[in-house]
């Protein structure tokens, strides 16, 4: 069995792909990377072909990520049919992959941080226009979610 999942913000710069890149190394520090896919992808096109925001790589990199290689795209309807998983960061972000979901893809979309457990909060807070504090915060809450995504995903695929 396999699992395939897309990591979606806005324009794909600073939440998504971080989520990316630590869910990535979460699956290949597992050995799984045979069989779990991981992506990312933006809502708007805002970005498309660009590196990550270099605020999002600096702080990801500091804690062993590696973002550099990762380019912005948009989420495209047939990602529905291509991911098991559309992860959205926020409400916003939500809306519109709802509204592009047919019907049969809609079961896929769920929030990231359903998967946290030392967090409440619901939504990843975009860090674009805040200081570098705000990267530090979404990485921490992303560590959380994905690490229960992993294992979420794991419990799937025995």
């Amino acid at each position: 069995m396999t699992s395939s999942v897309v990591f979606v913000c806005t324009g794909n710069i600073c939440r998504s792909p971080t989520a990316e890149g630590i869910f990535r190394k979460l699956v290949d520090d597992a050995g799984l990377s045979e069989r779990i896919t991981v992506d990312s992808a933006g809502t708007h096109d805002y970005h498309v072909g660009e590196p990550p925001d270099a605020r999002a790589v600096g702080a990801a990199a500091r804690r062993g990520y590696d973002l550099s290689g990762l380019r912005a795209r948009k989420f495209q309807r047939e990602d529905f049919q291509r991911f098991d998983l559309v992860l959205a960061m926020d409400h916003a972000n939500h809306g519109v992959l709802a509204r592009l979901a047919q019907p049969s893809g809609g079961h896929r979309l769920r929030m990231m941080m359903e998967y946290a457990s030392q967090f409440q909060e619901i939504e990843v807070p975009d860090p674009y226009y805040g200081g570098p504090d705000g990267f530090d915060r979404v990485l921490d809450m992303l560590e959380d979610a994905a690490q229960g995504l992993l294992e979420a995903i794991r419990a799937g695929l025995k």
